[in-house]
């Protein structure tokens, strides 16, 4: 009766559209079904709010996230899609418009849309300036009106061409919520005035995330890899099969104290952690018949190229519970007892994840991850962030957090908030990221106090949809998550910081 009485809700949502609707439906669908059989202390983890599943669904059909090989899809066409490959720029734009369509994800919307400087740069011909721009301008305005979805992600760079080039000017000339972007950049390859693009793009709109693309490349081998939905670096030509999550804070609270939290408490929960994960996983790949689609019989796609991501958040609460045990004031991102305390727990699950082996991961493993947190959360800070209204200035942030980057291979994030008053000393945003860059950080990520369009987790919302939403809805997905998130995680309370850097970036070396 209760389920019917939902599901009556959902149709009749006034706010909703029927695609919307639609997809609700299946998700009310899905968590109808029993839960996979996991061991009595993996459910009482999920039921305290230590682990989360991440809402994949009871019994996991698609992947998390898929990372489709494009380029090799525009060179072959497609014998399922019934399409011959691509012979100029606009056979490759109707080909990537057609395949986005088949790419699934935990929002049924592809997270993941390609390196598309490096996809398109083959077929651009004797293609003017002008004729390129328009037809990447058209491109990007489908992808927001009928993919309308915050989680869809484009990477471009590190290169200089005119495709990358072109798709900073037109996301920052439009300004959209979709697709979120990510610069590659690798000061070898990178020239510094396409650096200050994107890093101007910043100042406008809030993207790019900037990736530091040696650190990513090298994690997988220089076999490939992607950026996709918020900040998750993935294997290219796979993904990742499922995503669970560990909330520190509540293990802390386990602890009798900092020692017992190391040696004991925390690779406790690991274990669990990796039981749904194999759980998980297994149901994907020998059950859902996944794999069997022509994204994997055609090569878009390899098995063996899907990891479980191992995430955790809570970092900063973790440290200032454990540092309470210790009769310790000190707080995290201010104090470097607390910040050491920090990075010593980076380390231990670096060495957790590397060392236990997974049924189906990349090369036998999962990818650590920094989860960016979720709507729902409260009391609770994302990754390991600095805690929403106590950041200090923003070199005092990049110093306190980056020595954890080198420890999340498949993404971390933090995000900056930036006075509105770096818009009129846009170099101030080009030095804070090429020089948090330099230090180690792997994803560079910073709002700016007074756009309209801003970063939430990772994903992008406007506030002024946001405002609107209780009465009227969204034709954009993620609208509702970004409302919920302002209401729940205090999101909209992160303090906006003066970039006074005008000279070098070198004041993290």
């Amino acid at each position: 009766m209760m389920t019917q009485a939902r599901l009556y809700s959902i149709i009749t949502d006034k706010n909703l559209s029927a695609k919307q609707k639609s997809q609700y439906l299946a998700l009310e669908a899905e968590a109808s079904l029993p839960y996979l059989d996991i061991e009595t202390k993996t459910q009482q983890a999920i039921d305290a709010g230590i682990i989360c599943d991440m809402f994949e669904g009871h019994a996991p059909f698609k992947p998390r996230y898929v990372l489709p090989d494009y380029g090799k899809f525009l060179a072959q066409g497609s014998e399922y899609l019934e399409l011959d490959a691509a012979n100029n720029f606009d056979e490759a734009l109707n080909l990537l418009t057609i395949l986005y369509h088949h790419v699934p994800s935990v929002t049924s919307i592809p997270v993941y849309l390609g390196q598309l400087d490096t996809v398109l740069m083959p077929y651009i011909g004797d293609l003017s300036e002008q004729q390129i721009y328009q037809k990447i301008k058209l491109f990007w305005i489908m992808l927001d009106r009928t993919l309308p979805d915050a989680f869809m992600h484009v990477n471009i760079g590190p290169t200089d061409n005119i495709i990358c080039r072109t798709i900073l000017a037109v996301d920052a000339e439009l300004k959209q919520i979709a697709p979120n972007l990510t610069f590659m950049y690798d000061e070898k390859v990178t020239p510094d005035d396409l650096l200050r693009q994107a890093t101007n793009n910043i100042c406008v709109c809030s993207k790019p995330h900037i990736a530091n693309y040696p650190l990513h490349a090298k994690a997988y081998d220089n076999s490939g890899f992607g950026i996709v939905s918020c900040y998750n670096s993935l294997p290219l030509g796979g993904g990742s099969n499922t995503l669970v999550r560990l909330n520190l804070k509540e293990v802390a609270k386990k602890a009798q104290h900092k020692a017992d939290f190391i040696d004991t408490v925390l690779p406790e929960y690991c274990r669990i952690m990796f039981d749904l994960i194999d759980v998980r996983s297994a149901f994907l790949h020998e059950k859902s018949n996944f794999f069997n689609s022509f994204l994997n019989t055609e090569g878009l796609i390899a098995e063996n190229r899907f990891a479980p991501m191992f995430g955790i958040y809570g970092m900063a609460e973790a440290v200032n519970i454990l540092m309470e045990k210790e009769d310790n004031k000190a707080r995290y991102g201010h104090d470097d007892i607390a910040n050491q305390l920090g990075h010593t727990i980076s380390k231990l699950l670096s060495e957790i994840v590397a060392t236990t082996d997974v049924k189906y991961g990349y090369h036998g493993k999962a990818l650590l991850h920094a989860q960016g947190g979720i709507s729902l959360d409260k009391d609770v800070t994302p990754g390991v962030r600095i805690p929403y209204g106590s950041e200090p200035d923003p070199v005092a942030y990049v110093q306190a957090t980056v020595a954890h980057h080198q420890y999340y291979t498949s993404g971390i994030s933090d995000i900056l908030t930036i006075d509105e008053t770096v818009k009129a000393n846009p170099l101030a945003m080009f030095n804070l990221a090429k020089g948090a860059l330099k230090s180690g950080y792997r994803e560079f990520t910073a709002n700016v106090a007074s756009n309209d369009l801003v970063r939430v987790t990772g994903y992008m919302v406007k506030l002024s949809d946001i405002a609107k939403f209780d009465a009227q809805g969204s034709r954009t997905n993620t609208t509702f998550l970004g409302a919920e998130a302002a209401k729940n995680t205090a999101i909209l309370k992160r303090k906006p910081r003066v970039a006074a850097l005008e000279t070098s970036p070198s004041y993290v070396e």
